[in-house]
């Protein structure tokens, strides 16, 4: 009897001899994550949960992995922090996946940041397996029990390689008891080859409190990030995303609420153009009684772009008295975009409030024409309702510092999208009639 000979894709060779070549087999944690990853190989339309995303027939080879980060590395990525508005007081910086603390600013009393082996995740995903064995560093910063901290603090990946170059962050925020914070991850620096896999991890403890707001705003080859949260008895988590560059991007979110009235507010705004393709998935189980769930994703695609969004809310046998909503909302504004959405609901309690739904259509034609109307050039009417449409999401932020550095480069895309209509690609997409 013969056996079957796994056909190993290009990009996959190419990941397992990274893996030898960096000598990662030292470490025992490494290696059963890297060997979790091979089982399963990159993920294709086979695996439920990457249906809309064939990754294996995306990505024809890994890129080589970005070196330490030299001198000249640093300098660069000072240049672009100068560039950048603040939009916390305090800063983490992560240049091609390693803390460079020349870079990063005092954390404020009651915080802490320490390097260590973040333990094996749960979550059954390639892609997590993947990170975990092939990051370089991993680092967790930790609110002691009691501790308020009233700034955001700001975590930020900067990619400074050029050409093809892959990068691995792995970071963990870890609240204590009746801990609050609030933390921004931007992502910046990465142009055309880079391919970046990054991973956040969120545990709160008992009646913790956090709003966690994370961008992507560069322009990398891929873009793969995973959040990863657990809440206990009586914690609230608010998390947002805006989505706004990337060739290929996939956000995925997995969630557990294992403590009674722990509350998880999930939200996100992608903007896409061009042939860029996004993927939202995500994932939140209600393992324990009386808890709390919203996820409100928005997204608006132009031209031959690509959105997607899954959503599956589990509520489990003990999770009784389950208060959870689900909406996905897309605007296409072009013939050739598309949106795909599936929102799931599997619930084995009987006493619970659940509800999920999804709409994709164009810009309303008779708010248009009230606009036009009243001498309003249609292009701006049209970015006018765009901005109402993208602002409802981004108000439910709960921050006013964190919601505003995600309006500027919202309005920012807005503006480029105007000027592109004006510049000849026409009006939106009309509603079929």
């Amino acid at each position: 009897m013969r056996a079957d000979v796994v056909q190993r894709s290009t990009a996959e060779t190419t990941l397992m001899r990274q893996f030898e070549q960096e000598k990662m087999t030292s470490s025992p944690r490494r290696v059963d994550a890297f060997s979790s990853f091979v089982e399963r190989g990159l993920p294709t339309r086979r695996v439920e949960s990457w249906h809309y995303t064939d990754l294996r027939s995306a990505m024809r080879d890994a890129a080589p992995l970005a070196p330490a980060p030299d001198s000249s590395a640093i300098e660069r990525a000072g240049q672009i922090l100068a560039g950048r508005k603040r939009v916390a007081a305090v800063r983490i910086v992560l240049l091609n996946g390693r803390l460079v603390s020349e870079l990063c600013d005092q954390l404020p009393p009651g915080a802490s940041m320490s390097r260590e082996e973040l333990s094996l995740s749960d979550v059954d995903d390639p892609m997590m397996a993947l990170n975990e064995a092939m990051s370089v560093e991993a680092h967790a910063l930790t609110v002691a029990d009691g501790a308020i901290i009233e700034s955001p603090i700001e975590f930020v990946h900067i990619a400074s390689a050029s050409g093809a170059r892959s990068l691995y962050t792995r970071v963990a925020i870890l609240l204590g008891v009746r801990a609050r914070a609030s933390f921004f991850e931007s992502y910046v620096g990465a142009g055309p080859g880079v391919q970046r896999n990054s991973s956040t991890i969120l545990t709160l403890a008992e009646r913790a409190s956090a709003k966690h707001v994370a961008i992507v705003e560069d322009d990398p080859e891929l873009h793969v990030e995973s959040q990863v949260g657990q809440l206990a008895v009586g914690a609230e988590l608010n998390a947002f995303a805006l989505v706004a560059g990337g060739g290929l991007t996939r956000r995925q979110l997995f969630y557990r609420l294992v403590g009674r009235d722990a509350k998880a507010i999930l939200g996100g705004l992608t903007l896409l153009d061009r042939a860029r393709r996004a993927d939202t998935t995500l994932q939140v189980v209600h393992a324990a009684e009386a808890g709390t769930s919203r996820e409100f994703y928005r997204a608006i695609v132009d031209d031959e772009a690509v959105g997607i969004f899954q959503g599956k809310v589990i509520v489990e046998r003990a999770a009784q008295k389950t208060d959870g909503a689900m909406k996905s909302q897309a605007v296409l504004l072009s013939q050739h975009a598309q949106m795909n959405a599936k929102p799931e609901l599997e619930i084995f309690a009987d006493d619970v409030v659940c509800g999920h739904g999804a709409t994709v259509g164009s810009l309303d034609p008779e708010q248009l024409f009230y606009m036009m109307a009243r001498g309003i050039e249609r292009s701006e009417a049209e970015s006018m309702l765009l901005e109402a449409f993208g602002e409802e999401a981004i108000g439910r932020v709960e921050d006013d510092v964190l919601a505003e550095a995600l309006r500027l480069p919202f309005r920012a895309w807005l503006a480029r999208e105007r000027a592109a209509r004006i510049d000849g690609k026409g009006a939106v997409m009309e509603p079929a009639s």
